[in-house]
């Protein structure tokens, strides 16, 4: 599925109906290059898991942990990850095996060990759509 958002509150919206939708197990993988908007689209989706304190990129923790959603939401940030088996050290299987939804943003790092069922989101953007305009490819694997 590919849609377009042009707006930021559009890609945050489009969040949340994913967020709302989600359930127990589920496994998004975030690409998208530096300031399309994937903390915007990963707000949205706490927002809509009932996630109400406010939610930042784990760029140097890899991992938060959300708790009072109607079901866990785990918020991977592997930018930093130099090779895939420093996810093994923070136990990764744990949450992403889990009942929680988990979210990586920087998927395509790790894409090795990603579990067999994900759904990949992939935010790009066209500066000659305009300045918030988001191309967003959803593909189930």
């Amino acid at each position: 599925m590919k849609t377009e958002t042009h707006t930021e509150r559009e890609t945050y919206e489009m969040g949340v109906r994913m967020g709302r939708e989600s359930r127990a197990g589920q496994v998004y993988a975030l690409i998208g290059d530096l300031g399309v908007g994937k903390t915007v689209f990963t707000k949205g989706l706490a927002f809509g898991l009932g996630v109400e304190e406010p939610v930042s990129s784990p760029t140097f923790t890899i991992v938060q942990s959300y708790e009072e959603g109607r079901l866990p939401f785990y918020h991977f940030d592997v930018y930093r990850i130099g090779d895939a088996e420093e996810m093994d050290e923070i136990g990764y299987e744990d949450y992403i095996y889990g009942d929680g939804v988990s979210l990586i943003e920087w998927a395509d790092l790790i894409e090795e060990i990603l579990p067999e069922h994900y759904t990949e989101i992939r935010i790009e953007k066209d500066l000659e759509q305009g300045f918030d305009y988001r191309r967003i490819s959803i593909c189930e694997y």
